[in-house]
């Protein structure tokens, strides 16, 4: 999404970030994505490195190394635009935390391409500490900024898992720091089978998503569609989780009907079936109680997670919904898994919901 420049912060340019994201499989070399997807003016970074993070915001000595771009320290990216780095050596185990450091060079940015909420820290600081081991004086951010994802090149029979959903597939009310949204608990299952060692989880899970239309978080999943999903290298599956947010927002006049959703799910489904995705629809996980999410719409919910399991649209379903909501009260989730808002599950919810994935969905 695009992240403003809020008044009273320091400008964006001549500033060093360090992002710090866990990958899922582990290889011999990797590549960096940086975005200025949704900036209005092109990107200047001065320079890029990436090592493994050892917490604090700091690089474990030894492991720094300097991304290129062409066989050039820098790069200049175009308004709406992307870049990849060229191919650095060097071994990432699975379920590595890396920290990403970029130089933005001094220049006007309205606004950073940017994940808003990732669950972990981050930092920020004034001028180029970007071949710093440790950033001092940072100032700490939620958000990854101007950094898209980190490619692997692992075993040439590794693919990846597309998890394409809302803030529960984000993370929101997981353990900062600890990397216990769903789909990190997925890959660490995946990763303890021989069978499944090779499927890497892209998360993109983004707060407020809705599938037909935009938030003040980011676009529709109508409209990301192509760019998160598609595009992703070594795409094989597609675990979609979304709708909820469609049926429940907090203009009322917004909310969508189980018919409209039901549509723009089979235009997702469409779309990944004709670059040869295998989809599994995730159940709707309760809402009873939450701020915002009447009871009047659990009847949609439940008629959307009916139609999941008999329309046959969808090449598989997972029921979440099943593991987590309350079995003497359907329409709520489980105390045991409710972070306390009534809509987001805590750490032991979204463990249990990764638990019940059956992996051999993968093999």
């Amino acid at each position: 999404m695009a992240c403003p420049v809020k008044s009273g912060e320091p400008s964006a340019g001549d500033s060093t970030y360090r992002n710090v994201m866990r990958l899922s499989i582990g290889g011999k070399g990797l590549r960096v994505q940086l975005t200025n997807e949704f900036g209005a003016a092109q990107l200047t970074v001065g320079s890029a490195h990436i090592g493994i993070d050892s917490g604090g915001g700091a690089i474990k000595p030894g492991t720094d190394h300097e991304l290129m771009f062409g066989g050039r320290p820098s790069v200049t990216i175009p308004a709406n635009g992307l870049m990849l780095s060229d191919e650095v050596s060097m071994d990432v185990p699975a379920l590595s935390s890396l920290a990403v450091t970029l130089y933005v060079t001094d220049q006007e940015i309205a606004a950073r391409s940017c994940h808003l909420f990732s669950s972990s820290t981050n930092y920020v600081t004034k001028g180029d500490a970007a071949k710093a081991l440790k950033i001092n004086n940072a100032r700490t951010t939620d958000s990854w900024n101007f950094v898209k994802g980190i490619e692997v090149r692992a075993d040439k029979n590794a693919f990846a898992v597309v998890t394409l959903g809302d803030s529960i597939t984000d993370g929101a009310a997981s353990t900062k720091n600890a990397n216990h949204r769903w789909p990190d608990f997925l890959a660490e299952r995946l990763q303890k089978s021989h069978n499944t060692e090779q499927v890497a989880v892209l998360n993109e899970g983004i707060v407020g998503n809705r599938i037909l239309r935009r938030s003040e978080y980011g676009q529709s999943a109508i409209a990301r569609f192509d760019r998160d999903v598609l595009a992703q290298t070594g795409a094989r599956y597609l675990i979609l989780f979304e709708g909820i947010n469609d049926i429940n927002w907090a203009d009322p006049d917004e909310d969508a009907s189980a018919d409209e959703v039901i549509l723009g799910i089979s235009q997702l489904v469409m779309r990944a079936h004709a670059h040869g995705l295998t989809v599994f629809a995730a159940t709707l996980t309760p809402t009873g109680g939450a701020d915002g999410f009447p009871e009047k719409n659990d009847p949609i919910r439940t008629a959307l997670n009916h139609w999941y399991q008999t329309s046959g649209v969808v090449d598989g379903v997972i029921d979440f919904d099943k593991v987590v909501r309350d079995p003497s009260k359907p329409a709520a989730l489980n105390p045991a898994y409710d972070s306390g808002d009534h809509l987001h599950p805590n750490d032991a919810g979204y463990k249990a919901m990764a638990d019940s994935v059956d992996i051999r969905l993968f093999q």
